[in-house]
């Protein structure tokens, strides 16, 4: 009877051992999806954040579709202008021409007045680019998005409905 308590008590050992055994396996199968959870959610989250900074604010500048019925408003050259532009390694400027499309005659007669403030405006944005920056189709874009809100924010008859450079040359 001793042999058989004893034959008993082993096989009891041994499935509690096998039970511990699994549910420490169980337990770190458990952890372990746990982090990769965590894992992939921070993930996901940093790879949408990467994509909403990469978005260019230059995509949203209106772009004129051009036909046969669009109207075409008042238009004012800006003579050629040369400006430095901030390089880190060697000298850099930018020689440019543009034309703005005005809404009405009463906003090129304004412009035709306020050509001083705007040629400020101009060498002040351009002055303040990087050659990377104006290198780029999508930071010439930029460049006209806010060139567009500085002028018409100091126009008060009328509107700039788009900007055209005539000539740009980034050196």
């Amino acid at each position: 009877m001793a042999e058989d308590k004893e034959k008993g008590d082993g096989k009891k050992g041994s499935g509690s051992k096998k039970k511990l055994i699994i549910i420490i396996i169980a337990a770190a199968l458990l952890l372990l999806l746990i982090a990769g959870g965590i894992g992939g959610f921070l993930f996901l989250k940093n790879k949408k954040e990467a994509e909403e900074a990469k978005k260019d604010p230059g995509d949203q500048v209106p772009v004129p579709v051009i036909n046969q019925t669009a109207e075409i408003g008042p238009m004012v050259d800006i003579t050629e202008f040369i400006v430095n532009i901030i390089s880190e390694d060697n000298t850099h400027y930018v020689k440019a021409s543009l034309t703005l499309e005005l809404d009405s005659e009463f906003a090129k007669e304004e412009a035709d007045k306020r050509m001083p403030q705007i040629r400020d405006a101009i060498l002040l944005l351009v002055g303040n680019k990087t050659y990377e920056e104006l290198h780029d189709l999508q930071g010439k874009r930029q460049l006209k998005a806010e060139l567009l809100s500085k002028i018409n924010s100091f126009l008060q008859s009328g509107k700039v409905k788009s900007i055209y450079f005539t000539d740009f040359v980034v050196q």
